[in-house]
């Protein structure tokens, strides 16, 4: 169901730059990636410049992973404690987890959110296999990749063959959309800053472990920058009066993955988890 529970620690090395001799007989999990700086010992020079486009901008392309996590080593999905894989994001688990005094909840959001917190989130849509937004694909244990055009950017969410799509002309945002998991991005460069502002999403979507969530009137703006080769910095603002008492912006930090490759990763095939949370 989820990938910390089928992925192996050789191919965990892999997705951070390291060196190691196992051998990993799976679909290209440790095939080395083009274009990637070193060091003497081979691992990941991750402060060397990032890459640009031919039209001089940041190159976001590749596969990302969340760099600010709460457990090194992931985090078990049913009991909510670290585990052996794939690191879980402090945001993960709450987004709210750097803001002093946390999320600005309206009153019916805040009782809601502690009430699936003491639930330990029975009814979170990512344990009923449904698919993540954006926003919170960003701290699971789950690679994304960006695939960069000159007039588009495609996030591929690995966790249930999701995609998003970001486009880059500046057009404006529909008035009246049908409500989407992911929304609808346009986005525009302001110098090496790639802006991207969203709306459309469908309501109750969580964004935490916590049952912390965005509605249908929510505006979603991000401020990417890529200040070297190895990390983004995804600055968010969330303006969502249905939810909130105010917007609120985090940052969501992100590393590279090289020598790796997405899995398909389908949480309804062979899903056990759920039954054992009831």
């Amino acid at each position: 169901m989820h990938r910390l529970l089928g992925r192996s620690a050789a191919a965990v090395v892999a997705a951070f730059g390291l060196t190691c001799a196992s051998t990993l007989s799976a679909q290209w999990l440790k095939y080395p990636t083009a274009g990637v700086p070193r060091k003497a010992d081979g691992t990941v020079d991750l402060s060397a410049p990032a890459p640009r486009t031919a039209g001089g901008k940041p190159d976001f392309s590749g596969i990302w992973l969340t760099g600010n996590p709460q457990c090194a080593q992931g985090v078990n999905p049913v009991t909510y404690t670290c585990g052996v894989e794939l690191p879980m994001g402090k945001e993960g688990f709450n987004m709210g987890a750097s803001l002093p005094g946390g999320l600005p909840y309206q009153p019916w959001l805040a009782a809601l959110v502690k009430e699936r917190t003491a639930n330990h989130a029975k009814d979170d849509p990512h344990v009923r296999c449904l698919p993540d937004t954006f926003l919170r694909a960003y701290s699971l244990p789950h690679f994304v990749r960006f695939v960069q055009t000159p007039s588009l950017l495609v996030a591929l969410i690995e966790m249930n063959a999701n995609y998003r799509m970001v486009f880059l002309d500046a057009r404006p945002l529909p008035d009246d959309p049908v409500p989407s998991w992911q929304g609808y991005s346009s986005a525009k460069w302001e110098s090496d800053t790639l802006v991207i502002d969203s709306n459309g999403f469908r309501d109750d979507i969580w964004i935490d472990w916590n049952g912390s969530m965005i509605t249908s009137v929510a505006r979603v703006r991000e401020r990417i920058r890529r200040p070297d080769f190895g990390h983004l910095e995804i600055e968010v603002t969330v303006d969502d009066s249905k939810a909130y008492t105010k917007p609120w912006t985090v940052t969501l930090k992100q590393q590279i993955a090289v020598d790796t490759e997405l899995v398909d990763e389908i949480c309804l095939e062979n899903e056990q988890s759920y039954q054992r949370m009831k």
